[in-house]
């Protein structure tokens, strides 16, 4: 009986919708393209434009700034880190070089762990729901609706809809993790039927080959 490691019970090459991981693979790095695309043009509009952009401390009901140019240069370089990071998915998924996809999966591991600090966060300290809430600026959406919801079952929904990303979140880790082991298992077979086919090539001598060194080898064959 074959034994098999317990990861590997979870390992499939077919992701949602019945296409390949490398398919799926693909165009997840493709759809964070884009999303980061739109926001890096949105941040340069910003840059080159700050008053279409402003808002002022009355606007946002607090005593701090919105966005200053610091603020907006990380996020500027943070979003070129991105697209550049999903760039080298994209590609390796489509080449079949593992090594691109590394960047990639990594960034979600630590996307996917500060969504749980963010569940732990909400169900350890409840209460800072209502506070973050009371800090919104006075027009936004839904506020006093939000508000009047019971704590208790505000935070069951929150929880309810932070489980649910972050099952999405780790279904699609999955999905890139069976895609980099599919690309290194399917390199490991080409270099073992290369090895294999030629095995069996006759390597020529460096110095010339004597009568009976032909002789010998039209026997051997």
């Amino acid at each position: 009986m074959k034994m098999s490691a317990p990861w590997t019970r979870f390992y499939s090459n077919s992701c949602c919708l019945c296409c390949h991981v490398r398919t799926g693979t693909i165009l997840l790095g493709i759809w964070y393209l884009i999303i980061n695309a739109v926001v890096l043009l949105i941040l340069l509009s910003a840059m080159a434009d700050p008053d279409q952009y402003h808002l002022t401390n009355s606007d946002l009901g607090g005593d701090f700034e919105f966005m200053d140019d610091a603020n907006l240069c990380i996020a500027t370089a943070i979003s070129f880190l991105m697209i550049l990071i999903c760039a080298m998915a994209t590609y390796g998924a489509y080449k079949q070089h593992a090594a691109w996809i590394i960047p990639f999966f990594c960034y979600q591991i630590f996307d996917f762990a500060l969504s749980t600090l963010v569940a732990i966060s909400v169900l350890v300290y409840p209460s800072s729901i209502q506070e973050y809430i009371r800090q919104l600026p006075p027009h936004f959406p839904y506020k006093e609706d939000i508000m009047s919801v019971n704590p208790t079952c505000l935070v069951l929904i929150i929880l309810v809809f932070i489980s649910i990303v972050l099952a999405f979140k780790g279904y699609l880790i999955s999905c890139v993790w069976n895609c980099y082991r599919y690309i290194i298992g399917r390199n490991s077979s080409d270099i073992l039927v290369y090895i294999t086919t030629n095995d069996t090539t006759l390597h020529v001598p460096s110095s010339p080959p004597t009568p009976a060194s032909i002789e010998k080898t039209r026997h051997t064959l």
